[in-house]
């Protein structure tokens, strides 16, 4: 019984991050009215997100980080009700546990990188008028990004800047596709070997 209640609470709380990830996207867009949409994902998803904002310690001057701190805690506690529904802790089911909850703190910063960047290359190649304060905004996340990667790749080559967005995206694909794998192994084994 216990094990389906736990396992019905990690769906319920996927939905709310669902619902939450789409009220982020939807502020991001403050000139455009979404109607009883943004009003239902507001009463549901700002009480929550207030929580978090009153840590300033979050707060880098225009950017927020506070709703992906909000996210992560929502997807550690989804995955401490899935290893609930399991129906016994181990060691290895607690260390499978603290590797997931790094792997989703890291996997929302990289998704929410990616957004960024395939953002920025639709407001390029559509032309969009690019000194609004939105993507003013999406510059400044995207630009420290797309330097380090290019950096890295390119240390004494001039990149177009068409070529660095798609780069950055590939590599930050590549690099989440490849911890994903090497965090999916690692908890098959560990639970293998522990469990």
């Amino acid at each position: 019984m216990m094990a389906y209640l736990a396992s019905i609470l990690a769906g319920i709380i996927s939905i709310y991050m669902l619902l939450i990830f789409i009220r982020i996207l939807l502020s991001w867009f403050s000139g455009v009215e979404f109607g009883a949409l943004t009003y239902f994902l507001s009463c549901i998803c700002d009480p929550y997100l207030n929580w978090w904002r009153r840590f300033r310690i979050f707060k880098n001057s225009p950017l927020d980080f506070s709703p992906l701190l909000a996210l992560a805690f929502l997807s550690l506690a989804r995955s401490i009700l899935t290893f609930g529904a399991l129906g016994r802790i181990t060691p290895g089911l607690i260390l499978v546990f603290i590797i997931n909850g790094l792997w989703t703190v890291l996997s929302w910063v990289l998704f929410f990188f990616i957004v960024v960047l395939v953002l920025r290359l639709i407001a390029f190649l559509g032309n969009f008028n690019i000194y609004s304060p939105f993507w003013r905004l999406v510059d400044l996340v995207a630009q420290p990004v797309m330097y380090r990667i290019c950096r890295i790749l390119f240390p004494s080559r001039i990149v177009s800047y068409l070529a660095r967005i798609i780069v950055s995206i590939v590599v930050l694909l590549i690099v989440t596709a490849g911890i994903w794998t090497a965090v999916r192994f690692g908890t098959m084994l560990l639970r293998a070997l522990l469990v």
